[in-house]
């Protein structure tokens, strides 16, 4: 058997020749979470409900299309996939009935995949459980089986869902994950965590609802993962390893009194209940609730709100024909009712609170329980659990475990599921930037830090200007990758999903091509991700259909680095191979020298273009801006002789330096490699300078995508690289104009090359 492409190695990623490899990648695609037949975006409310019959064959996009896609993002310098799907795609009939053709037209996909030579782990995604309680993942027959009625949902507020809201185009920004903290999300998730403790009554099919809803969901994984197994040549090939579960959330687990809002709920917009009053609303009782807006300074009450169901439950009623998915509930298990009140919580009869701190401590054992243990217990015994379940399929898959969001990862260095084989999968998101769709460039604030409790006042974790920014985010992901050192123990560490939300400041860009803020917030993302020590991201997000009316086409986000309104960077063109005597090719000896070559030429570069563009296609013309491409754009180690120290890439200066250290000179078939664009770093325009050793600029051909790379041959110990590229004017990129191409510019004298 042929040695797997990359594997764990300690705290790194190698491939056969024992070079480290860094994971550039992309979430592909956003498409994936909601059916193609019929095609239901969120701001579609026809045929909604009928979420049996559907289908999810086309997703992430059409077979035909896959080469588009692959050869796009090739082009723009990923080499890693983080593949997306729900569990809604494999077993949407109900339960038990897996839909074979999307299994193997995803076969199909990953096979295309891996002519890219991607590397592709699966994601089984979820946004609040469900399509149906405003997000993805979950197939609707799951909220049946824990006794709750979708149609409900809209009148209770039990979730506020896009496709039922009354004006599509008017559903809140960024308020669909205010579901994790209303009733539906806080009742299915402590019943998939932890029914068997907090809801004994609640059995299905003889089994409680926490194993009914696990094991199915840990079976229809499994049974991909046995096709893509029996498939036989997708498995270490492309197919690196499988994620666990999308952003798992505790539901109200260790929540210590839900009478009250949690100290450490941090996101609060728009009606905002205890948990208490969504148990009351969700039984039809009206209720005056606190209403919460977002500002520049994070969340502040603006009122109170009446919220009357008029009677209307959430609950299933007494007389539900239980008889359409086949399953038989236990006669303990009253339908019409409130789980919570049957388990003693309150009492419906008069409307009291019984046992505000139900949820603090086990009830099966008295332990006391928080949102730190909840991840040690019921969260660990579940990805142990899918662990062994895929590995029993595939023995060498890497897991990428990923507990709750912004929490402590939990304790596991030194312990059995200090697995070597595991990485920490990480999700960080500037919050600031992404719930008020704004890049300040004034001021920021240390989310971790204020998490953590690194600050006496949460006033000391604003950090002022635009360079206290960039260094602010990028010291919150270097803390996260030693807290995972700290808990989990010497694994690599990914961040699966970072991004920024493109409409900002009510979608000015759009209207003015000027993507100047876009590119700042995405660079500053990118600056943190080079100086945080991690392995490698997985940028959130590739939509194929995103346009600038809908964005993503799910609950009003935006964060998609392509869209069909927009226009895509110009590329230069790679020569095939090099030439010795070019000034993009430098050779010196192992002695300690810095030498600086390939010297600049902006007046061959001028008199001959590299900069391309297709002037005939309609769409082009219209478009007026660039997206923030040339932040995204950007060069990267790809694989390294060595261990890596450091990289960053200042966009500003166009220039990308490297520091690694090697164990021993780099031998003729292994160099380290450096992924570099030919839009900052056009082969007859660049400098480089090396603490020693030779180097080539070479274009490496994948399926007729050519990928400029300088491939470096040095000695051991210490050694550093910088390169140097175009420098441009800041913004030359933000607003082209509607109908004059980079080319032209050049072509007129513009294009301001310096």
């Amino acid at each position: 058997m042929a040695p797997l492409r990359l594997r764990v190695v300690g705290q790194t990623f190698r491939d056969p020749q024992n070079r480290e490899i860094t994971l550039r990648g992309i979430n592909a695609a956003a498409d994936a979470k909601y059916p193609k037949t019929p095609d239901i975006p969120t701001f579609i409310s026809d045929k909604f409900f009928d979420g049996d019959d559907v289908s999810f064959v086309g997703r992430p996009f059409p077979l035909e299309d896959a080469h588009v896609h692959f050869k796009r993002l090739r082009k723009w310098g990923y080499n890693t996939i983080r593949y997306i799907f729900t569990w809604e795609a494999i077993e949407h009939a109900g339960p038990g009935i897996y839909d074979q053709e999307w299994i193997a037209f995803t076969i199909e996909v990953l096979r295309i995949a891996k002519k890219y030579e991607f590397f592709v782990f699966m994601d089984p995604h979820q946004d609040v459980w469900s399509r149906f309680s405003g997000g993805s993942g979950a197939p609707m027959w799951t909220l049946y089986a824990a006794g709750l009625n979708p149609k409900a949902f809209k009148v209770t507020q039990a979730a506020l869902v896009q496709n039922t809201y009354d004006v599509p185009a008017e559903f809140p920004k960024m308020i669909w994950s205010t579901n994790y903290t209303r009733l539906v999300c806080q009742t299915i998730f402590t019943l998939f965590w932890a029914g068997r403790d907090f809801a004994p009554k609640a059995i299905i099919d003889g089994e409680n609802i926490q194993d009914y809803l696990q094991n199915h969901f840990i079976g229809a994984c499994a049974y991909l993962a046995q096709m893509i197994h029996e498939a036989g040549d997708l498995e270490g090939e492309v197919i690196i390893g499988w994620e666990s579960i999308n952003e798992p959330h505790r539901g109200i687990i260790g929540v210590q009194d839900i009478s009250i809002i949690p100290a450490e709920q941090q996101l609060q917009l728009g009606t905002s209940p205890t948990a208490f009053q969504a148990m009351l609303t969700g039984s039809g009782r009206a209720c005056e609730q606190a209403v919460w807006a977002f500002g520049s300074f994070g969340p502040y009450k603006t009122g109170t709100e009446l919220v009357d169901p008029a009677g209307e439950m959430v609950w299933l009623p007494a007389d539900h024909d239980d008889s359409k998915y086949g399953w038989r509930r236990d006669p303990g298990w009253k339908l019409g009712e409130c789980i919570w009140a049957q388990h003693g919580v309150w009492d419906p009869s008069t409307d009291t609170l019984l046992q505000k701190d139900y949820f603090s401590k086990n009830p099966q054992t008295g332990e006391h329980l928080d949102y730190e243990k909840f991840t040690n217990s019921y969260f660990l015994d579940h990805y142990r659990n899918y662990k062994n379940t895929l590995r029993d399929i595939w023995s060498d898959a890497i897991m990428f475990c990923q507990p709750p969001v912004m929490e402590v990862p939990p304790d596991v260095k030194g312990t059995d599921d200090d697995d070597p084989n595991m990485v920490h999968a990480v999700h960080y998101y500037d919050g600031l930037t992404l719930l008020t769709k704004h890049w300040n460039r004034l001021y920021n604030v240390d989310v971790i830090g204020v998490l953590r409790g690194k600050y006496y006042t949460p006033a000391f974790a604003v950090k002022i200007g635009e360079t206290a920014i960039r260094n602010c985010l990028r010291d919150q992901l270097k803390f996260l990758r030693d807290e995972s050192l700290n808990y989990m123990g010497s694994h690599p560490l990914v961040f699966t999903e970072i991004g920024i939300p493109y409409d900002m400041d009510d979608k000015y860009a759009y209207k003015t091509g000027d993507y100047s803020s876009q590119t700042s917030a995405m660079d500053a993302n990118h600056f943190a991700l080079e100086g945080s020590a991690s392995n490698g991201f997985a940028l959130w997000v590739y939509v194929t259909q995103n346009d600038h009316e809908w964005g993503d086409q799910w609950n009003g986000e935006d964060l998609s680095i392509f869209s069909h309104d927009d226009l895509e960077l110009p590329a230069g063109t790679a020569s095939r191979s090099p030439d010795p005597h070019s000034p993009a090719y430098s050779e010196s000896h192992s002695n300690g020298e810095n030498q600086q070559v390939g010297p600049r030429n902006l007046k061959g570069a001028l008199a001959t273009p590299s900069i391309t563009s297709d002037v005939s296609q309609p769409s082009l013309r219209e478009a007026k801006g660039y997206r923030a491409a040339e932040a995204y754009l950007r060069p990267s180690p790809t694989y390294v002789s060595g261990r890596l120290k450091d990289h960053v890439f200042d966009l500003k200066n166009c220039t990308f330096t490297m520091a690694l250290t090697a164990k021993g000179p780099t031998t003729a078939h292994a160099p380290t490699e450096i992924y570099l664009p030919e839009f900052h770093f056009p082969k007859s325009n660049l400098g480089v300078t090396v603490s020693g050793g030779k180097w080539d600029i070479d274009v490496q051909d994948i399926q007729s995508v050519k990928l400029q790379r300088l491939r470096w041959w040095h000695a051991d110990g210490e050694q550093d690289i910088k390169v140097e590229g175009i420098k441009r004017k800041p913004g030359e990129f933000a607003s082209p104009g509607e109908d004059v191409t980079y080319l032209e510019q050049c072509q007129k004298g513009d294009c301001a090359l310096m």
